[in-house]
């Protein structure tokens, strides 16, 4: 009988993921190229409704980075190619370290699932992945085009500092009453949205070279936005938007202000590490989140 496909690990994910990027030495294989910056979180008068967690309710200082996912080299401008903010608040105490993309769902439901997903786009003897192969993949496994779906229906704005993030997970919050319910992250940009991008010829550091600019105007503020579940949710499928997803209810736990830029070294020395929650939010349920919180540790040992 032939034999069962080894089960992905998250160690063989961040090989898969290095291979594709085509193995950079020291670097970041998914979301290399960004920007580390620093700021300040304050809480709103509405945070301890959703969550006890002293990170999201006391004001606190704010490590973070915005980032541009695909191989290294990657267009700022290209539309399929994922937008990153991860940022770390609270004190040593209660740290937590939330990770966000520009997209509301993960491109895989299962670890075996997203190795199969980079293993169809491993490029052949030509440098180019086999068109074939990554079709029958995607029609298989119908539920791995949401995320480019989503992306290909919505234009990249013009700045990291005017777009919208979310965390694809969703995170069980507890607040003051003992009272817990899940909800999703929503980093909205304060004044909203930058219109789209259309220049493509721009070089691939015009994003870092536009926030830059808006942090020395001081113009870079987040909301950050609790979206909150409904009864049947599927709190266990990061591939699937939330039913009605837009029109849900949002409490804002805090805005987020970047005062400046640090050296990429203050954000390379560590990780932002998903497993770092602080009491009164808790690790979301499903496969994809429980892989991260090895997997990141792994790249972090390859880089090192």
């Amino acid at each position: 009988m032939p034999k069962s496909p080894a089960r992905a690990t998250p160690a063989s994910i961040v090989d898969a993921l290095n291979l594709l990027a085509g193995n950079p030495p020291r670097m970041r294989a998914n979301f290399a190229r960004g920007r580390c910056v620093r700021g300040t979180y304050a809480a709103s008068d509405r945070a301890q409704e959703i969550t006890k967690s002293r990170s999201f309710t006391r004001p606190s200082r704010v490590l973070a980075r915005f980032s541009v996912g695909g191989i290294p080299g990657v267009a700022d401008s290209e539309q399929l190619a994922l937008r990153g903010f991860s940022f770390r608040l609270g004190d040593a105490d209660h740290r937590s370290d939330i990770l966000t993309q520009n997209a509301p769902v993960h491109f895989a439901g299962t670890l075996d699932q997203m190795l199969a997903y980079l293993k169809a786009r491993m490029p052949g003897p030509n440098g180019k992945p086999d068109i074939k192969k990554m079709k029958a993949f995607s029609a298989a496994n119908p539920e791995t085009l949401h995320l480019a779906n989503y992306l290909a229906a919505h234009p990249q704005p013009a700045s990291a500092a005017g777009t919208t993030y979310w965390g694809v997970h969703a995170f069980p919050a507890t607040n003051a009453n003992g009272e817990t319910r899940f909800f999703k992250f929503k980093i909205a940009p304060v004044g909203g949205e930058v219109t789209p991008a259309t220049d493509r010829t721009k070089p691939p550091s015009s994003l870092q070279h536009d926030l830059e600019r808006r942090i020395a105007a001081g113009n870079v503020r987040f909301n950050v936005m609790a979206l909150l579940d409904r009864p049947g949710d599927p709190v266990m499928d990061v591939t699937t938007r939330w039913p009605d997803e837009d029109r849900r209810e949002l409490v804002r736990l805090g805005t987020i202000v970047i005062t400046g830029v640090e050296p990429d070294e203050a954000c390379d020395a560590s990780i932002f590490d998903p497993a770092n929650l602080a009491e009164g939010i808790g690790y979301p349920p499903d496969e994809i989140f429980a892989a991260r919180r090895t997997a990141y540790a792994v790249a972090m040992a390859k880089r090192r």
